[in-house]
């Protein structure tokens, strides 16, 4: 059975999902049988990166939580169903399937009115890690802490931590941390990221890591090519010796093989 890695943070637009969808990339370059979960079923994004648009997502997690369809059914190869697109040739040798969330406005509404039994995703994830054989089962999840965030948490054999430099960042990641220790997350790593070039990131990963006592698997700098990108492709993919690649490549070393 493989691992579950939660992808976290406690507010929103810390990059988490960019830096989900190029962690799972990482790892399917490397060989791995890999599948990424958008659990943010309130405000779904990840697909967008490996160029999925409404118009092809027929069955969504949405279906399996509201038992529609089985979970393994929502799983799209990524390798196959997107690859053909141009500057996603990249995708043809990989292993990658992408479960999705529903961007129907009617089943967003729905999910925001009538919830679901969030007790279907632990079952669900480790259904697809059995069905589709996976080494690595990436899960994007919703920002802050819910229902559905705390048992995706629960259910990880590692949760990473995506923070900014920010005040309100710092705040909100110790109550995230606080909670991952109290539900016995085996492992536990923080990346810090948008840090401006003028910082002293082996100063900031040393505070980091003083403040939260978890190991800080990297610091990836505000970048604007990474912005230019506007999440329209797998970055590390597209540019793979840029500096920003580069730590990724780390970090996902660091959280996928821990010493």
């Amino acid at each position: 059975m493989g691992d579950i890695i939660a992808v976290h943070s406690f507010r929103g637009g810390t990059g988490k999902s960019n830096l989900a969808a190029n962690m799972a990339t990482i790892a399917a370059m490397q060989g791995y049988r890999v599948g990424i979960v958008d659990t943010d079923v309130q405000s779904p994004g990840v697909h967008v990166l490996f160029g999925f648009d409404g118009t092809m997502l027929d069955k969504a997690l949405n279906d399996y939580l509201w038992g529609k369809a089985p979970i393994e059914d929502t799983a799209y190869p990524i390798h196959e169903t997107v690859a053909d697109q141009p500057g996603r040739a990249f995708l043809k040798p990989l292993r990658m399937w992408l479960i999705p969330s529903s961007i129907r406005t009617g089943e967003i509404a729905r999910v925001l009115r009538e919830g679901y039994d969030v007790g279907l995703l632990n079952e669900g994830f480790h259904t697809l890690l059995d069905k589709l054989r996976l080494d690595y089962l990436l899960i994007d999840t919703h920002p802050g802490l819910n229902e559905e965030t705390l048992l995706s948490i629960a259910v990880s054999n590692a949760v990473v931590i995506i923070l900014r430099p920010d005040q309100q960042d710092f705040q909100g990641t110790a109550v995230t941390v606080d909670v991952a220790r109290k539900l016995d997350v085996p492992r536990m790593h923080m990346v810090v990221n948008k840090a401006l070039a003028r910082y002293d990131f082996g100063k900031i990963k040393a505070e980091v890591e003083s403040t939260y006592d978890v190991p800080v698997a990297g610091v990836l700098p505000l970048s604007e090519d990474v912005a230019a990108n506007a999440s329209s492709n797998i970055f590390c993919a597209l540019y793979p010796d840029h500096p920003w690649s580069d730590m990724l490549r780390q970090i996902t070393d660091r959280v996928l093989h821990p010493a």
